[in-house]
């Protein structure tokens, strides 16, 4: 790990600690989904990857909250919560008032996250893939 990684990661655990508090409450999970996909709406230009990253994160936290998908450890849901929360923080290692800039670290913190996680990432894509959920509106 590059000393990039190391202080991106080292600024995605300060937000660890606040997810634990998520998973037990699907009310702080469904607002803080929704505000994760409406600043990802808004800001979809400038997310490149990172937009279908995130919509991955929030379809797992969703579906695992929902008790629709269970395969996956709670740690791994603590992580993704951290970076979403990460991703709505305003003020984070780069803020997001500095056009173009303020969502590289999230990004990095969105990427960091997919690869840590990949191996229960694909499954849950494997998993989506093969069953149906109905389509609904995903601040729902």
């Amino acid at each position: 790990m590059n000393s990039d990684d190391k202080l991106i990661e080292k600024e995605h655990n300060k937000y660890i600690h606040n997810a634990k508090e998520y998973l037990a409450n699907p009310k702080k999970i469904k607002d803080l989904l929704h505000k994760v996909i409406e600043k990802a709406t808004d800001r979809k230009g400038y997310l490149g990857d990172a937009w279908d990253k995130l919509q991955l994160f929030v379809d797992l936290v969703k579906a695992y909250s929902k008790g629709e998908y269970k395969n996956v450890q709670p740690s791994t849901i603590v992580t993704i919560i951290g970076a979403l929360l990460y991703f709505v923080s305003p003020i984070d290692l780069v803020p997001d008032f500095i056009i173009g800039l303020g969502l590289f670290d999230d990004a990095a913190v969105i990427g960091l996250t997919l690869k840590k996680l990949a191996k229960e990432l694909d499954q849950f894509k494997q998993w989506k893939s093969t069953n149906t959920i109905p389509l609904e509106n995903p601040l729902d």
